[in-house]
């Protein structure tokens, strides 16, 4: 391990499913040495997808490293999977590199997560670097494709290279622009580049316009700058299968990309809240050790695995710990670097280096591994991941098997951020949640393959909500007595709607010490307590002023259980008069199908109460079609979208806000929740 900090290049491969990513960084490794051949998808023997389900899907179904050296630059890879039901793997490996290299297939163009991809690494503050892959396919029209990536994402999108010889070959454009392409010219692409580089430096610029050329070599940092700044989006042509392209884009990655003195830093932030302050972390290996967690595997042979990027400091065997703001340290007895599935042990890592830990139980997704107390509390700026929406509920089938069930969803539940696990008491359900059908049954298989576990499941209720419409009063007077000493508490509260998506707030009004301060906290808990299950449908109760202002207590029999029971009580008073109503989910449907097909889908979706908001001509005779649908209205829906479209449409969602159900729904959820309560 003879690199330096200036010498390490963190990239993440993103985009749609079907791009080659996977394949490309086959051949990325192939090509720098670091493997003596090629693997392939159809083989299952590829790096990055070795996990025997990828095997089986032929696609990658969670993020994957893998490094390799070139000219002098240690490149750090980050394969992230395609499908939308996995974007959380994808946005999770943003949060580790400098620059996302965002793969486009020549033949399929701009599509969903193309569009997200782009969009959440510039949010992000990361250089993006477009490759449009599969340049050896047949009927490919480059030079439209060119034009839209432009349109869509700007003048900033400049090729860096460009096909020769039918896509067999590229030829540079940047540093020795000579030669002829399939398309446009060579010269003109060079003096798109230099134009677009010297415009954020006003010297060089001024230079340019005197002396008519700049080497590459003096146009190396603003370069750099164009890229931290978005104004420079470079575009690389490349073909994984045959090679063409892939020692150019090494070129491109070791010369061109930020090392981590030169990328944007990380959004790092020390306190709590909203008083938390920004913290910028220094890519110094002398400095005090920062190490950021972007991913966690729940193997079951190995144990937890906890993979992060060292930002600052230089981590060895043998050192002390700390896990976020936990004050027990941990000693780091083995440091591993991953190439695939095989783990490497290392002496050192530096900042720009990944790393991985083992059986280190607080190491969790998103936590902070540091080496002093002068960092705790810091942590990165969260990432803002899609809310799963999509559900099973699950039962076990085997009896008995309940307990590790729930320890294994527990586990999924760990490894991925766009997992989640509801339990409603109410209809003692246990939802597990994602982002699609295919997510879920990919970890319905693992259920299955890794943890033997074999589950029922159907269809979950749909995740509702109640609010409430006016203000309201309640009021509770808690009094039992027992013999011994008794309990008592008085409480009186205000409730008032708040804006939709606000959330809940607590207000705390007591004056004269009515209700003791250390009772606070209890009536707050009591009143969390009857906002899990409103008295319309039973559904949690949501955008909620809570204000207390008024009470009593007692000398002796007050006591922590007994203003918790006093704030349930009075909650619930207030709510059955603040004129409750349902709530359901709307999502963000984006739905490529067959562009003949675009009438059939407008129509279903408008008989599910959804409506159409645009639609986009896409490559391949395909269109985009973005609507709002609730979410109830799309049970079954895979089946009837490939009904629809002959088995060629696809889907995916995401939670845009939440509506009032129509008044027949609403009268038929409160009629099945009291039916429900009339049985018990």
């Amino acid at each position: 391990m003879s690199y330096s900090v200036q010498d390490i290049r963190s990239i993440a491969l993103v985009g749609q499913s079907n791009g080659g990513k996977t394949s490309l960084v086959e051949a990325l490794l192939q090509r720098s040495g670091a493997i003596g051949s090629m693997g392939s998808l159809e083989r299952g023997d590829t790096v990055c997808d070795f996990d025997p389900l990828e095997r089986e899907y032929r696609h990658s179904l969670s993020s994957a490293l893998a490094h390799c050296s070139h000219a002098g630059a240690e490149i750090n890879l980050i394969d992230t999977p395609g499908y939308p039901d996995f974007i959380g793997q994808a946005i999770a490996a943003l949060a580790a590199v400098e620059t996302a290299l965002v793969v486009v297939n020549a033949q399929s163009g701009i599509e969903l997560m193309t569009r997200r991809m782009m969009a959440l690494a510039a949010e992000r503050g990361l250089c993006r670097i477009l490759v449009v892959n599969k340049i050896d396919a047949e009927r490919l029209d480059l030079p439209g494709l060119v034009a839209e990536l432009r349109e869509t994402f700007g003048k900033e999108v400049l090729p860096i290279n460009l096909p020769a010889d039918g896509g067999s070959r590229v030829v540079d454009c940047f540093f020795t622009p000579d030669g002829e392409a399939d398309f446009s010219s060579v010269a003109e692409a060079h003096q798109a580049l230099v134009d677009q580089v010297v415009e954020v430096d006003e010297e060089l610029m001024a230079r340019y316009l005197e002396q008519g050329e700049i080497s590459p070599e003096e146009l190396h940092e603003p370069f750099e700058r164009a890229l931290r700044e978005g104004h420079l989006i470079p575009l690389c042509f490349v073909s994984a299968r045959t090679g063409a392209g892939v020692d150019e884009l090494l070129e491109i990655l070791a010369r061109l990309a930020p090392n981590p003195l030169e990328g944007n830093p990380p959004l790092f932030l020390k306190g709590q809240g909203p008083d938390a302050q920004p913290f910028r972390s220094t890519p110094d290996p002398e400095a005090h050790v920062l190490a950021h967690v972007f991913k966690v595997v729940m193997d079951p042979f190995v144990g937890k695995l906890g993979i992060f990027r060292v930002h600052q400091g230089t981590l060895q065997r043998d050192m002390q710990l700390f896990v976020g703001d936990g004050r027990k340290p941990f000693k780091l007895g083995h440091l591993l670097r991953l190439q695939g599935k095989r783990h490497e042990e290392v002496p050192r890592l530096i900042p720009g280096d990944f790393g991985a830990l083992t059986k280190v139980e607080d190491v969790e997704f998103d936590t902070v591994l540091h080496d002093s107390h002068d960092e705790d509390q810091i942590r990165l700026k969260p990432l803002d991941f899609p809310e799963p929406m999509l559900g099973l509920a699950i039962e076990a089938r085997r009896r008995g098997d309940e307990q590790r069930i729930a320890e294994v969803l527990t586990r999924l539940q760990a490894e991925d951020p766009c997992v989640k696990l509801d339990y409603r008491a109410a209809t003692q359900e246990t939802v597990l949640r994602g982002m699609g059908e295919l997510h879920l049954r990919y970890l319905l298989d693992r259920l299955a393959g890794n943890y033997k576990l074999e589950v029922d499941t159907r269809p979950p209720r749909v995740p509702y909500q109640e609010t409430i419409t006016r203000r309201a009063e309640g009021h509770c007077r808690h009094k039992k007595q027992t013999g011994g000493a008794g309990q008592f508490g008085e409480v009186f509260l205000r409730v008032e709607p708040l804006p939709r998506g606000a959330g809940f707030e607590f207000v705390d009004e007591i004056k004269g010490g009515v209700i003791p301060s250390q009772f606070i906290p209890s009536v707050e808990k009591g009143v969390r307590a009857a906002m899990e299950n409103g008295p319309l449908a039973g559904f949690p109760v949501v955008d909620v002023r809570v204000t207390v202002y008024d009470g009593k207590h007692h000398p002796v029999d007050s006591k922590d259980i007994a203003f918790q029971a006093a704030g349930r009580k009075a909650m619930l008073d207030a709510l059955r008069n603040a004129g409750c109503m349902i709530l359901e989910p709307i999502v963000a449907i984006e739905i490529s199908a067959p562009e003949a097909k675009i009438g059939d889908i407008t129509t279903d979706l408008i008989a599910r109460r959804g409506q159409v908001l645009g639609t986009e001509t896409l490559s391949l005779g395909l269109a985009a079609i973005r609507g709002q649908v609730p979410l109830a209205e799309l049970e079954g829906y895979a089946g009837r979208l490939k009904s629809l479209t002959s088995g060629q449409g696809s889907y995916s969602i995401l939670l845009d806000h939440y509506d009032r159900v129509p008044q027949d729904v609403q009268q038929r959820l409160a009629a099945d929740f009291k039916g429900v309560q009339d049985e018990d």
